[in-house]
């Protein structure tokens, strides 16, 4: 039941180039867009970051069925138009 497992070859891979050879691997490369590290490549995805005055906190809150239902039936960005309402009761308050 010991049966030694080995690998079979790695078939060579299927380059355009000569890997042995440094002038044909250089010459390969060259047209490579070069970058500084992973932070760079990290910067370009996703939105940019908000300043820290600008971002959302999450929380739990309660709020009666019926006032989300409404809220949720307005349709997509309730949850912005919601938060509208909240601010705009902060101001007029003030």
């Amino acid at each position: 039941m010991n049966v030694k497992r080995t690998t079979k070859r790695t078939p060579k891979s299927d380059v355009s180039y000569d890997p042995k050879s440094k002038a044909a691997t250089l010459k390969y490369w060259k047209s490579a867009t070069a970058h500084r590290g992973v932070a760079e490549l990290r910067a370009k995805r996703g939105r940019p970051a908000k300043p820290p005055e600008k971002r959302k906190e999450q929380i739990a809150l309660r709020v009666d069925k019926d006032v989300l239902e409404w809220y949720r039936n307005q349709g997509t960005g309730w949850q912005t138009r919601m938060n509208a309402v909240l601010k705009a009761f902060r101001d007029a308050t003030v």
